[in-house]
């Protein structure tokens, strides 16, 4: 390795109080040594403070949010509360153009479905910006993940609106001469922020300014950056943005959605019930204001409490710091899978412009026999289509296998796993 990718912001202290952090890498594998966990994208490992800040809420102050005066409810509304400051702070927003979800595919779908109800005329006047029909157009980009693409797909089966979608480069980068499918029929713009197989961060700029020449709605999936870098919603010139705890060092069940208020304030509601209601008679309701009118039923707030330590862990640190030390581990995870013979990196071969999701391709062998291989070394990569089937088409396979780093990841973990890669050919008599 050059000198210059030995700088991780990060000291050797640091990143081993960091790994102390996790309680899970004191686990070992099927081959006897410590996992060399390398799987992030598909879930976060969690630190022991959100581990204790879930089972706390559960210990002292477990109860109904928003629908009691005694001691436990008005401790669980207050935790409630507070999770949504803390992740309008994290991203530079507002805490009332925070929506609760469960995750953030249910947050697209919310907007999804939202924009189809008002399309049927529910929401009134009020909601007439939203309406979509045939005639208009969804932009998308082939780099999505699938919940980014078939909720959109949907809307368009509803609707009669036409879907297109942003090409790529030949090394999976979204390709700026296909900007001229936002056209002035294009009525809402959703990318993702970075691809969860290739780790290529979107030019965001040039996206944002074509839709907004055409005054079209913008959604970002944040899924895969908002763990790894920073991303201020105030400086983005955005309308959404939808956010997972599970990617974010955070719980499980429970994700986000950031609008715009006076885009909260157009859409009708889409999950009705409980908590979100200001009157009923026997033949219509009245609802809530926003954030409150879409977060109906009883909600995760033993998950939000977790996800409220996980920000404020990941903030303790900084994020300007976590996606330099990440940087210089792409490059040195990059730079060992190239010099291993029959291996194709699917996506930016360089550091720049990217972020550590790297997938790649065993010529002759079955990503699932290389998962196996890789997992005997007690190192842990995805396997599969990584819920982007039509990225893979681009790439002219099924299929691959994904390593992606997170705050715990360190030098011995990115070695070990292009040790295990590059036995994968020597298991299988020198594959080609």
């Amino acid at each position: 390795m050059t000198e210059a990718l030995s700088a991780s912001p990060f000291n050797a202290d640091e990143i081993e109080k960091i790994r102390r952090d996790f309680p899970i890498l004191k686990r070992t594998g099927r081959g006897g040594r410590p996992i060399a966990y390398l799987d992030s994208s598909a879930t976060s490992q969690k630190p022991a403070c959100v581990i204790d800040a879930e089972a706390q809420f559960y210990r002292h102050s477990n109860a109904a949010v928003h629908r009691g005066t005694h001691l436990l409810g008005d401790e669980s509304t207050q935790i409630y509360e507070d999770g949504r400051h803390a992740l309008a702070h994290f991203i530079g927003g507002a805490s009332d153009e925070i929506v609760w979800t469960k995750n953030a595919t249910e947050a697209i779908n919310l907007l999804a479905l939202s924009m189809g109800h008002a399309s049927m005329g529910r929401g009134g006047a009020q909601a007439a910006p939203l309406r979509i029909g045939a005639g208009d157009r969804i932009v998308v980009t082939r780099a999505e993940h699938h919940a980014n693409l078939i909720p959109w797909q949907e809307l368009c089966a509803r609707t009669g609106a036409e879907l297109a979608w942003l090409d790529l480069t030949p090394d999976g980068q979204i390709d700026l001469n296909t900007l001229s499918v936002i056209t002035e029929r294009t009525r809402l713009v959703a990318f993702t922020h970075v691809s969860n197989v290739t780790g290529a961060i979107s030019p965001i700029d040039a996206i944002i300014a074509a839709a907004r020449r055409v005054g079209a709605l913008i959604i970002l999936d944040t899924c895969q950056s908002s763990a790894h870098m920073p991303v201020n919603i105030a400086a983005l010139d955005i309308d959404c943005a939808v956010f997972s705890s599970h990617k974010m060092l955070g719980p499980t069940g429970v994700g986000a959605l950031w609008a715009r208020r006076e885009l909260l304030e157009m859409m009708p509601p889409v999950f009705t019930g409980g908590s979100m209601i200001a009157g009923v008679t026997m033949t219509e309701a009245e609802y809530m204001p926003a954030p409150e009118r879409f977060e109906a039923g009883s909600q995760p707030v033993a998950q939000i409490a977790g996800w409220t330590a996980a920000l404020e862990y990941l903030s303790g640190w900084g994020m300007s710091r976590l996606e330099a030390h990440e940087k210089v581990l792409t490059q040195r995870l990059l730079e060992g899978i190239s010099q291993i013979p029959n291996v194709r990196i699917l996506g930016p071969s360089s550091a720049h412009e990217r972020i550590g999701v790297v997938s790649f391709a065993v010529e002759g062998v079955h990503p699932h026999d290389v998962g196996q291989v890789m997992d005997a070394e007690d190192v842990a990569v995805r396997v599969g289509h990584h819920c982007a089937i039509p990225l893979h088409t681009f790439f002219g396979v099924r299929s691959s296998n994904r390593a992606s780093l997170g705050i715990m990841t360190n030098n011995e973990d990115v070695d070990r796993c292009v040790e295990a890669l590059a036995s994968v050919g020597r298991y299988f008599g020198g594959a080609r």
